[in-house]
């Protein structure tokens, strides 16, 4: 079911934060400059960066947000799935 936990942890310790649920929402609208602390959703692969001149202008990874939408769905397609049994059985 998951390819990858280590990455999993590192996109919902990113979105653990309402500041930086904020910053995604924002850059939701498109690729911004901002002047916040980006790291962990660099980190995370959530956000990306391009230089241009003196600035950097930031932008969600359109690859990743599908990453964690697969994993968030194949999660809820293996909770649906599940039977209910007793433990002691």
């Amino acid at each position: 079911m998951l390819k990858n936990r280590k990455a999993t942890a590192r996109w919902f310790h990113a979105f653990a934060d309402e500041t930086r649920l904020a910053i995604i929402e924002r850059l939701s609208e498109g690729e911004q400059c901002v002047c916040f602390h980006l790291k962990t959703l660099k980190d995370a692969g959530i956000v990306t960066d391009r230089p241009e001149g003196r600035w950097v202008y930031y932008s969600l990874s359109p690859k990743i947000l599908g990453e964690v939408e697969e994993y968030i769905k194949s999660v809820k397609e293996s909770h649906r799935d599940r039977k209910v049994t007793n433990c002691c059985e």
